[in-house]
């Protein structure tokens, strides 16, 4: 009599789950769906309430309760983190041992329950840093002081006794090669081209230009330079609109910013399933934007580029790095300067050609080679099944 082999379990610990409409959501969502087609049992454990519900693909969500601790700022979303980590280990201890233990960041304290339940159930530990930690919390000022030391010492013991760090840029993943971290692999960003349709052509006038940024309003993006840009084009090409879509911290100092300088901007709320594609049928040009002051950014591409290129519109670049490098790969896109100068030639030159952002479907078949989402998910099982040991 034979016996099957034992289903490789997987335990992930992350900030952001299914239903939630978050770059780290969507990315785990498929990366989930892949394990089980591959024959996982997947445990998650993340902020949404408290009873276990199975997910989508029949994955076990083993949420923590979500304290209203977000609306107060930069702080109380910290807070927020912390509690759940805290809830995280009792939570990642009362489920099936697991083969691999995953914690994914940028909240930084997800490093916490991760290094703790990896050695409580004395498995390996694969760590996902979306973004630049901990230099991206230097130079954002985030939580200097002791706690800042505390956290910054958690963070890198966490990416040092990881047996596995992932990043999604190869920028970072050589400056953790750099700081002496055993095995990085580069994982990217992408979309799932499938739920993502190409937006329709729009035809316009010399004269006439849609501007759109539609994301995070956030620290990192510096969109005053946006809004400056169209205080300007409004004196000087009336024809070009500029529209900014989406919720962060900088939405109320952009929104004063705006008012002062006579509202030459339009400002809306966060947009989700078929409005988003209404927005971008609406736009001649999408915005990705990173401040240009801040050094780590230079190994940073926001997880919005994939998903512009692939509507089939032109791309302003207010990038630098690995981003410019992206865009400038994937064609239909323009890296500019970074100050506001260099903004409002480069849409004065846009509002006066209408053919120069008529680009094609290039942008769209190089995410289709380079970042869909599902041929990731799949690269990112067979990583997890080498980790595990199957």
């Amino acid at each position: 009599m034979t016996t099957e082999p034992r289903r490789p379990r997987l335990l992930v610990v992350s900030h952001s789950y299914r239903p939630e409409r978050t770059p780290p959501a969507r990315r785990w969502g498929a990366v989930v769906a892949a394990l089980r087609s591959a024959g996982w049992d997947v445990d998650v454990v993340a902020p949404g309430g408290v009873r276990p519900f199975a997910g989508p693909d029949g994955e076990r969500v083993l949420p923590t309760p979500r304290l209203p601790l977000g609306e107060a700022g930069r702080n109380g979303r910290f807070a927020e983190a912390v509690v759940h980590a805290l809830l995280a280990i009792p939570r990642g201890m009362a489920t099936r041992r697991p083969d691999v233990v995953v914690a994914t960041v940028p909240a930084l304290p997800v490093v916490v329950p991760g290094v703790v339940l990896s050695r409580l159930w004395r498995r390996p530990l694969v760590l996902e840093m979306r973004d630049a930690w901990p230099d991206l919390a230097h130079e954002a000022g985030v939580h200097q002081g002791l706690l800042g030391a505390a956290m910054e010492r958690v963070v890198t013991g966490g990416q040092r006794a990881a047996r596995l760090v992932v990043t999604v840029t190869d920028g970072f993943a050589e400056t953790l090669r750099g700081r002496g971290v055993r095995v990085v692999r580069t994982l990217g960003n992408g979309v799932d081209l499938a739920r993502l349709a190409v937006a329709p052509r729009r035809e316009r006038a010399a004269g006439e230009l849609h501007v759109l940024y539609l994301g995070n309003m956030g620290e990192s993006q510096g969109l005053e330079r946006l809004i400056d840009a169209a205080a300007t084009l409004r004196r000087t090409r009336p024809g070009v609109r500029v529209r900014l879509v989406g919720e962060g911290t900088r939405r109320p100092a952009l929104e004063a910013r705006n008012a002062e300088l006579g509202s030459p901007a339009e400002i809306l709320g966060p947009v989700h399933g078929a409005a988003v594609a209404e927005q971008y049928a609406w736009a001649d040009t999408l915005v990705v934007a990173l401040r240009p002051d801040w050094p780590s950014f230079r190994h940073t591409v926001p997880s919005k580029t994939y998903e512009v290129l692939a509507v089939g519109r032109h791309v302003t670049g207010l990038v630098t790095g690995e981003a410019a490098r992206t865009l400038e790969a994937a064609g239909g896109a323009e890296v500019i300067g970074p100050d506001v100068d260099d903004l409002v030639r480069h849409l004065t030159a846009l509002a006066d050609d209408p053919h120069r952002t008529d680009v094609g479907a290039g942008g769209r078949d190089w995410v289709r080679r380079h970042a869909d989402l599902p041929a990731v998910a799949r690269r990112y099982e067979r990583l997890l099944r080498r980790v595990a040991g199957r």
